[in-house]
């Protein structure tokens, strides 16, 4: 079954950027549809962005325009790569499959504050 890690996150200034790794293990990425989930304190974990076997990408109406994610299927890794950041995307960010969900990963922190 796949497992996934995902690291890049940290405390960052309202404005700034950071990117976000999903590596992969048990299954070729490049086989899956991967989506960013994200989950704030108090709140439901929601989908922030997809990318599909073929690399048709699809985004949240809160982060269209300042995140992109990207894959390298060499290195079995998807990227969030994130920009012009808010302090509403404040929450810990998974990585997991777009459609169907497996076993999720510890997360990694991502603080933007204001």
């Amino acid at each position: 079954q796949v497992q996934f890690v995902e690291s890049g996150g940290g405390l960052v200034q309202a404005g700034g950027s950071l990117r976000l790794s999903c590596a992969a293990s048990g299954s070729t990425i490049s086989m899956n549809a991967i989506g960013w989930y994200r989950q704030a304190p108090g709140a439901q974990r929601e989908l922030v962005a997809g990318i599909s076997k073929g690399g048709r990408t699809n985004y949240s109406d809160s982060v269209k325009g300042r995140f992109t994610i990207s894959r390298d299927n060499a290195k079995n890794t998807v990227f969030l790569q994130m920009n012009s950041l808010k302090p509403e995307d404040t929450a810990v960010y998974y990585c997991n499959g777009w459609t169907v969900q497996g076993i999720w990963g510890q997360g990694t922190q991502v603080t933007v504050s204001s």
